[in-house]
């Protein structure tokens, strides 16, 4: 046995032991672990972002033992044992890589991901629409992304990313007509198209809408912080400031080109 799967095997068994023995762990159900799997695959994303190994190591070990958990209480209710998670995942991955397993040929990447879709669609079972995959709880940016990936998967594409642009200029157009309007509810339904259209275009430009836009984040969060720092070092808070004066202090933090 290879270490990796003896490593497995001693989790497997640790997480036995917890349910057996441990009062805390005894209590938890799958919802009750709901949240806490949402925080942890969190804590993921922000260790990914940052660039963070060690995080990143520490935390897909947090998320191993939930899959555990859960598959631990599975078992518990006779609903599934973690071989069938296990060997469904593998049977899921031959047949979706038709091209590894079997005669399919592909180009690119795009061939890989039509040919995954296209696969899912015959394994609906039921589902009304290609778009029922798509989870109603991911972020509203990853969903939209999700979204238009699976709309390009049975071709409903715009051509180029000139036409896209056509796009955004036409729903920012409509969004200062609503605005003129003073109509609210125009306002914030015409806002919506314009950010569905710029995560359209992110894709065009092979942008990770989500991803650039949390770096964002955490760059004015940054840079911020130093207004703070510099505003305090010369005696003067920033909630004491004028807009004038704490712009004159952005540009010079802009100017140091402190971006992380």
């Amino acid at each position: 046995m290879s270490d990796t799967a003896q490593a497995f095997v001693r989790l497997v068994k640790i997480m036995d032991e917890l349910r057996e023995q441990c009062p805390w762990d005894k209590k938890q159900t799958i919802h009750s672990l709901r949240s806490m799997t949402i925080e942890e695959t969190y804590e993921l994303a922000d260790a990914i972002t940052n660039q963070d190994w060690q995080g990143i190591k520490e935390e897909l070990g947090d998320l191993l033992l939930h899959i555990l958990f859960y598959a631990k209480i599975g078992t518990e209710y006779k609903q599934f044992e973690l071989v069938e998670v296990i060997n469904g995942i593998c049977e899921k991955l031959i047949v979706r890589h038709p091209h590894i397993y079997g005669n399919v040929k592909v180009n690119d990447e795009e061939d890989v991901k039509r040919n995954w879709e296209k696969i899912k669609l015959k394994e609906g079972k039921g589902k009304e629409s290609v778009l029922s995959g798509v989870p109603t709880s991911l972020p509203a940016v990853v969903k939209a992304t999700r979204i238009q990936e699976k709309a390009k998967q049975i071709g409903f594409e715009w051509e180029n990313k000139e036409d896209v642009w056509k796009k955004v200029e036409e729903e920012m157009n409509e969004l200062q007509e609503a605005i003129a309007h003073k109509n609210q509810i125009e306002v914030e339904e015409e806002f919506g198209d314009v950010m569905f259209s710029l995560i359209n275009y992110a894709r065009f430009l092979k942008v990770d809408a989500e991803g650039v836009l949390e770096r964002t984040n955490q760059k004015f969060i940054h840079r911020f912080k130093q207004m703070e720092y510099i505003a305090a070092n010369r005696g003067k808070p920033l909630s004491d400031m004028n807009l004038e004066e704490m712009d004159a202090i952005w540009n010079e933090v802009k100017k140091q080109r402190i971006t992380s």
